[in-house]
């Protein structure tokens, strides 16, 4: 299961082989890697609403010489009302059938920006394979399956009605115009279109015609930390990519065993994660500062004994996505995130288009005063980690990245010290067994009990007897998609590209040139 595969000029990896084609071709029409990540991830937008699509958000780093983030993550509507919620009775967002938790979506915005800085070919080229495959149909992938049923239950989702089986065709003409309406006019296509239309009556109130006219997307300053000989950089707030970079922070100093197959590894690196993580709901917001200070970083290092699970006394104070990257021949290299949130988002449908609404709106806290409060024109904490490797000189090393919720730093973790401490090759790192913290719940309720968290193990794992030993609560799960879908590209000293997409995803390829 050791997938890695090698190409010297160009290379595209995403969880559908269909995506991964299409972000292939415009390497091959001459186009750079930000024309490869945006024709794929408009595929992806397409043939996998169950991770994500045109009701999304997104995140991205390029590296053009320098690492540039990205952030294309929507904001809640001017007519967010957090006393409204509270005085029905909730105490968190609502996490499925509500619009209150959409904020608008970001995808597009996203796509422009991208294009407009790092693109060398028109939209029109770059959106093409996706509406021939909306107009025209494609193949249900076998996770699309589980929940298409629901889906189409839905109001607005009847495109999924005849989904039965792995390969039936699934036409979905509404996103076909959708994404016809960006290629011929840009953003007011989609936003003050036919897509932003239907989503100011759904809301009815929600949003108004100038939270859409608003563009959504933001060139801001990438996180960085310097680990095993190299430059790791993630998304500031409000992502939550500052806990990959703690947790590899964290992890270097550690006595960590040589090879990763014994237990004192992954519990080690478990955690890194929960002394990084556990205080996430009290200090993640859009505006948060100072979130890798050295001095903190090495306070919680110290907490952790290499002999027993921590126990950290409560918190201070099932999420689907996609990931894909690409680097093109001149060295451009794009890590690019993209989602729902939850499977098919919060299963709201804008009802003209038939596109499905996230809910990542369920980042929001609805605590009286609290920093991440819902309101008006307010970004919520957010899942999404995109990761990007450099070497000391600056030169690309790695685009990485995953689905998988709360566990996304988590995961990231692992294949990244797979990578750079263990020297292993990207198919290895990436199909090697996982841990993750598991709650049983949705995959975003990691830390409301940090305590409460036990440790689910891919397949069993080698690693169950030596962590219960530990005090580790340990779960046995099935090795597949719980456990995220993580895709990686390495840039070789030689400049040799070697890539692998995550087995895990069952049509996922890496494709090269």
């Amino acid at each position: 299961m050791h997938n890695t595969r090698y190409a010297p000029s160009g290379m595209v990896c995403s969880v559908d082989h269909l995506a991964s084609a299409a972000g292939l071709a415009m390497l091959e029409r001459g186009g750079s890697a930000a024309d490869a990540a945006i024709a794929a991830n408009a595929v992806l937008s397409v043939v996998a609403p169950h991770m994500c699509g045109l009701g999304g958000d997104l995140f991205a780093l390029v590296h053009d010489g320098g690492v540039k983030a990205l952030n294309a993550s929507g904001r809640a509507g001017s007519g967010a009302d957090p006393d409204r919620l509270r005085s029905e009775g909730h105490t968190r967002m609502p996490h499925l059938h509500d619009v209150r938790s959409v904020p608008v979506p970001g995808c597009v915005d996203g796509w422009l920006a991208l294009h407009a800085r790092h693109a060398r070919l028109p939209m029109t080229d770059l959106l093409a394979p996706a509406i021939r495959l909306a107009r025209d149909g494609f193949p249900a992938s076998p996770l699309m399956v589980a929940g298409a049923r629901n889906a189409a239950r839905r109001p607005g989702g009847g495109d999924f009605a005849s989904v039965r089986a792995a390969g039936d065709r699934v036409t979905r003409p509404g996103v076909a115009r959708a994404l016809q309406a960006v290629a011929e006019r840009g953003r007011d296509g989609f936003y003050l279109g036919e897509f932003g239309q239907g989503l100011v009556e759904l809301g009815a109130g929600e949003y108004s015609e100038a939270d859409l006219a608003a563009p959504g997307a933001d060139w801001v300053e990438p996180l960085r930390t310097r680990v095993y000989g190299h430059d790791v950089w993630s998304m500031p707030p409000n992502s939550q990519g500052y806990l990959l970079l703690m947790s590899l922070a964290i992890t270097e100093r550690l006595d960590l065993p040589a090879a990763p197959r014994h237990a004192a590894w992954a519990h080690l690196l478990a955690e890194a994660a929960r002394v990084a993580g556990h205080d996430r709901l009290d200090v993640l917001h859009e505006a948060a500062k100072d979130l890798l200070d050295p001095a903190e970083i090495t306070r919680r290092r110290a907490m952790i004994d290499p002999r027993a699970r921590l126990r950290l006394g409560g918190p201070a104070g099932q999420g689907d996505t996609t990931y894909l990257c690409a680097v093109d021949g001149d060295g451009m290299g794009v890590s690019l995130i993209q989602s729902n949130a939850s499977g098919f988002g919060g299963m709201v449908f804008e009802p003209r288009t038939g596109i499905n609404l996230h809910n990542r709106g369920i980042g929001f806290s609805l605590k009286p005063g609290h920093p991440a409060e819902y309101g008006p024109g307010r970004r919520p904490p957010h899942t999404l980690t995109p990761a990007l490797i450099t070497r000391r000189d600056g030169t690309l090393r790695s685009v990485v990245g995953t689905m998988g919720g709360d566990a996304q730093p988590q995961i990231l973790l692992q294949v990244i010290t797979r990578l750079l401490r263990h020297g292993e090759e990207p198919g290895q790192a990436v199909s090697a067994p996982r841990w993750r913290l598991g709650t049983g719940g949705t995959g975003f309720d990691t830390w409301e009990a940090p305590d409460d968290a036990g440790l689910d193990l891919e397949d069993g794992g080698t690693w169950s007897d030596g962590l219960g030993a530990l005090g580790h609560r340990v779960a046995a799960l099935p090795y597949g998609s719980s456990f995220g879908h993580a895709h990686l590209i390495d840039v070789r000293a030689d400049g040799m590209l070697a890539g692998a997409a995550d087995p895990r995803s069952l049509v996922g390829a890496a494709v090269g040139r």
